[in-house]
């Protein structure tokens, strides 16, 4: 396992295939699809990475193996909270610690602009909400049909995590 690193626009080809891989095998995991990004250019995936902080791990090949983005709001008023989005470490990957790995660096990335991080996620996931809880995140709430996935509904855990000395 290597160490997270923040990933740049030319690791746009290695972050768009380990992304579309966890669209395909997970898909309820998160908000958007495959049919929405298997067919957006690598220049989209490039863009993304320069404007938003993206972490990844990788194999001793170098290949990705986990990764985990950040939001932040330009809102005055919001400007106090990210957002963690689009956590996932490959199958044969997990067991390893990665999943804490890649959050502890978001975390302590998002130390120095926020006061608090928030995420959401299916309920009934529980190595996620483990996971997260793990992290020092605790539930706030839940968003009932937060997503609809294959005709039906899927409940959503809202968690939040203070920063320590920035609240």
């Amino acid at each position: 396992m290597t160490k997270p690193r923040l990933l740049q626009p030319e690791d746009a080809a290695a972050w768009r295939e380990l992304r579309l891989h966890g669209l395909k095998h997970e898909p309820r995991a998160f908000g958007a699809t495959l049919a929405e990004e298997q067919n957006l250019p690598l220049a989209w995936f490039a863009e993304r990475l320069g404007s938003t902080p993206v972490f990844a791990t990788a194999d001793a090949t170098g290949a990705l193996t986990g990764t985990v983005g950040l939001r932040f709001l330009p809102f005055e008023q919001m400007r106090h909270k990210g957002f963690v989005w689009g956590m996932y470490v490959r199958p044969e990957a997990r067991g390893a610690g990665l999943g804490l790995a890649l959050l502890q660096a978001a975390i302590a990335h998002a130390a120095t602009r926020v006061e608090e991080l928030r995420l959401d996620v299916v309920d009934g996931n529980a190595a996620a909400l483990a996971l997260y809880r793990a992290a020092g995140f605790t539930a706030y709430g839940t968003e009932p049909r937060a997503l609809k996935h294959g005709g039906g509904y899927l409940d959503e855990v809202l968690m939040a995590l203070r920063l320590p000395g920035r609240c």
